[in-house]
């Protein structure tokens, strides 16, 4: 079985594959320090209850934007399940060319959402993920990463305008009953998840503008992603864990590459 790690900022998403089937999946808050051995008595109980054991594990993969989770994962893997996990980044082969002034800087969950969008759906096509930060990314329709842009996430936004500005209440991420809000928790939310909807919709229409684009295919992921798609009419698909599924991806073309040096 194949166990796929995708740590971001605010949490790590984990995927146990049985072939390319998704057994399971479950998310990890990672917001605060933990220890290798902590990690594994959480992850541990987690296997236990799908009924996996760490000689179960034969393969791993980590997509990390957080270098030191990136480590701890490492060697959990290395130390507990005797395996030596492939670390995705810009420099792996995933049959996916960056066309990017800074390669190197490209977020491995962002590499890993293109690989899959494309496999699955074919270019040209946005990939937008719902995470600690929006992101969008664009494939061509050979299949190369072009680029995209980063903004503030939902909840980041949230939190930021409770921060700088003190008379601001926390809000429930809803959407409110009307775009112009009557209270002033009414009008934050409005002002996140329509700007949000507004975000989504305006940018897709521009970078069709700028490429010369016709109804750009546009798949959604993260965990919030259902919930903007709803309201957002640019957006075709979901894919909640299509990170995940770039990762299995990625493994497999560098297993079948291996049997083919063999």
């Amino acid at each position: 079985m194949l166990l796929v790690i995708d740590v971001g900022n605010t949490e790590a998403v984990l995927g146990v594959y049985q072939d390319r089937e998704l057994r399971s999946h479950w998310r990890l808050s990672t917001k605060q320090h933990r220890t290798a051995d902590e990690i594994w008595l959480v992850l541990k109980s987690w296997l236990d209850g799908i009924s996996v054991s760490e000689a179960d594990i034969t393969g791993g993969v980590i997509s990390s934007v957080v270098p030191i989770w990136t480590s701890l994962f490492n060697t959990l893997f290395k130390h507990y399940m005797g395996v030596s996990p492939l670390l995705v980044s810009s420099e792996t082969d995933t049959g996916i060319e960056i066309i990017y002034d800074s390669p190197r800087s490209v977020g491995a969950d962002r590499i890993c959402n293109a690989v899959a969008g494309f496999a699955q759906y074919g270019g040209p096509l946005v990939v937008v993920d719902f995470g600690t930060a929006t992101t969008f990314d664009v494939i061509s329709e050979r299949g190369e990463y072009l680029g995209g842009i980063i903004a503030l996430g939902l909840i980041g936004a949230s939190r930021e305008l409770n921060r700088v500005a003190a008379k601001l209440p926390k809000v429930e991420l809803i959407f409110p009953p009307a775009v112009i809000g009557t209270t002033t928790e009414s009008s934050i939310q409005s002002g996140i998840m329509w700007g949000a909807v507004a975000l989504i919709d305006g940018m897709i229409h521009r970078i069709e503008m700028e490429r010369g684009w016709d109804n750009v295919r546009t798949i959604a992921t993260g965990g919030l992603a259902e919930f903007i798609a709803e309201k957002a009419v640019r957006i075709d698909k979901v894919e909640p864990l299509l990170t995940l599924e770039g990762m299995r991806m990625i493994y497999q073309r560098k297993c079948l590459k291996m049997d083919e040096e063999v």
